[in-house]
């Protein structure tokens, strides 16, 4: 055993370590350690400080390169504010005007958000989700496989009909129903968003037609289908080719549209520009424009509101920003692969339509009617079609209402007394709307505006019906539908054949040597 003597400063180190005891010891008196003892003890004692050490370690590294991330922040802080945040700096100099005019553009914004929350805490919050949002829905994930089976887009081969427009563009059609000379009522039905020609009236019966005597033309919207694209396209020029149209396949009389969902914007466009050709319109579920200068700020809340957040920062890009609209259709429906639409058009559907689109035959209808849309493989024409739907149409729905438009021919007349020429103006035919109670895709309040704006239009509501449930293989819906339009059915019109009356020569001699 190994005898320690202790010293003046020995005591005061070992009095600085441990608390007092009580205990003196002078410097002749002896310390007895043992060495075994020594050992084991520090031995145990450096297992534990080395378990407890490493944990501490380790918070206290992330403790202090937090301390030294949050030092550097303020010292960046501080010199931003200091160097270049100040009235003074170049970069505020240039930036302040620009941004003071991008806040004034973007201040009516503000209108959308609720009254109790300031836009400077609200905005950043909203741009963070949208953010989050662009990235949730372009994210691919690598068990799509395992979940559903992914058909592949096919490209079937040509099948339309073609007529030349005047400016040299082809547009393709497709007939059903009666021949031209069997014709009673003639009916042109514009395609929506992805669609094409073959949609018409999904399942329509021929048999129905014919009872009716209706001839159905639907044809393919410039840039879809087998129609060449259309260097300047708008509502305009959309209803000088169903014009067009029915001028070259001999239609020279008026004839009915029939629109359903953005195909009703150029059935509204036809009621605008060529009202004089235009007998009536049928309207499914009908679009306007979302942002229609015309609607209230609570028709517009309730219209916008069943949309998902999707639908809107689409509407919202195809309205401020139309070329970021590329990435998303390159990802959804011309990535060559098919899937639900409603998840392609970011639409809520309702209980009826979500059972119908399950529906194997509703599903393949769909499929090759999105494979005819997307056959030019471009994506222009979709973004063409997008931002129609939410730039300004040319005129307002309450254009289309007729109204009686008084004018005097000079300040003579107005001396004299004399009455004022009076013509009615707007589309003087019937309107017809019908609308799902249960559709989320176009709301109620939607037609609600429309009956505002057109008093004089025949709205007819659906309970329980959505937005494809009506209108998608129904067949006493298609009947109702061309009752409504057309009262009972006449079959088509019969073939007047000449007879000649005109007695031959061999009747005459009959008849005389009869007499």
């Amino acid at each position: 055993m190994s005898k320690v003597r202790g010293s003046s400063s020995w005591r005061d180190e070992l009095a600085s370590l441990v608390s007092d005891s009580g205990i003196r010891f002078s410097a002749s008196d002896p310390i007895e350690v043992s060495t075994a003892s020594f050992e084991a003890g520090f031995a145990s004692g450096g297992e534990l400080e080395q378990s407890e050490s490493f944990k501490d370690q380790i918070k206290g590294f992330a403790i202090a390169w937090g301390e030294i991330l949050v030092d550097l922040a303020r010292g960046c802080k501080d010199i931003v504010e200091q160097n270049v945040l100040t009235e003074d700096s170049y970069i505020v100099r240039k930036l302040r005007k620009p941004c003071a005019k991008a806040w004034a553009k973007l201040r009516y914004l503000n209108e959308f958000l609720p009254e109790d929350r300031d836009p400077a805490h609200a905005w950043p919050v909203i741009l963070f989700v949208f953010i989050l949002a662009l990235t949730a829905m372009n994210l691919n994930t690598k068990n799509d496989s395992l979940v559903r089976s992914v058909k592949k887009v096919q490209i079937h081969p040509p099948s339309a009909s073609h007529v030349l427009l005047p400016d040299g563009r082809r547009l393709a059609y497709q007939e059903q129903g009666v021949p031209a000379k069997s014709t009673r009522f003639l009916l042109i039905a514009p395609h929506s968003f992805l669609s094409s020609r073959l949609a018409g009236i999904p399942g329509i019966r021929i048999s129905l037609l014919e009872e009716f005597g209706i001839r159905l033309v639907t044809y393919d919207l410039p840039g879809f289908g087998e129609s060449d694209p259309h260097p300047s396209r708008n509502l305009n020029s959309s209803a000088s080719d169903m014009l067009y149209l029915a001028n070259a396949i001999g239609v020279d009389e008026k004839f009915w549209v029939l629109g359903h969902s953005s195909g009703a914007m150029h059935a509204w466009a036809s009621l605008r520009y060529i009202p004089d050709r235009v007998a009536g319109a049928a309207m499914v579920a009908p679009i306007i424009n979302p942002y229609e200068p015309g609607m209230t700020k609570e028709e517009m809340k309730k219209t916008w509101e069943p949309w998902v957040l999707r639908r809107r920062v689409m509407f919202f890009l195809a309205r401020r920003f139309p070329t970021f609209l590329s990435s998303f259709y390159r990802r959804s429906f011309l990535s060559g692969k098919h899937d639900r639409i409603d998840k392609w058009l970011s639409l809520s559907l309702g209980k009826k339509d979500e059972v119908l689109i399950e529906d194997p035959k509703i599903e393949e209808y769909l499929q090759r009617d999105i494979e005819e849309s997307i056959r030019q493989g471009s994506m222009k024409p979709f973004i063409e079609e997008a931002v129609l739907q939410v730039s300004r149409w040319g005129f307002s729905l309450a254009d289309l209402q007729a109204r009686k438009q008084c004018q005097r021919r000079g300040f003579l007349a107005w001396l004299s007394n004399s009455e004022a020429e009076c013509m009615l103006t707007g589309f003087l035919g019937q309107i017809h709307i019908w609308q799902g109670m249960d559709d989320m895709v176009i709301p109620q309040s939607v037609t609600d505006y429309i009956a505002r704006v057109l008093p004089g239009s025949y709205v007819h509501k659906l309970p329980n019906e959505g937005h494809f449930s009506y209108l998608y293989f129904c067949d006493e819906c298609h009947r109702q539908m061309f009752t409504t339009l057309f009262g009972s059915p006449q079959g088509p019109v019969v073939e007047k054949v000449d007879i000649d009356t005109t007695p031959s020569k061999g009747n005459s001699e009959d008849i005389s040597m009869n007499a």
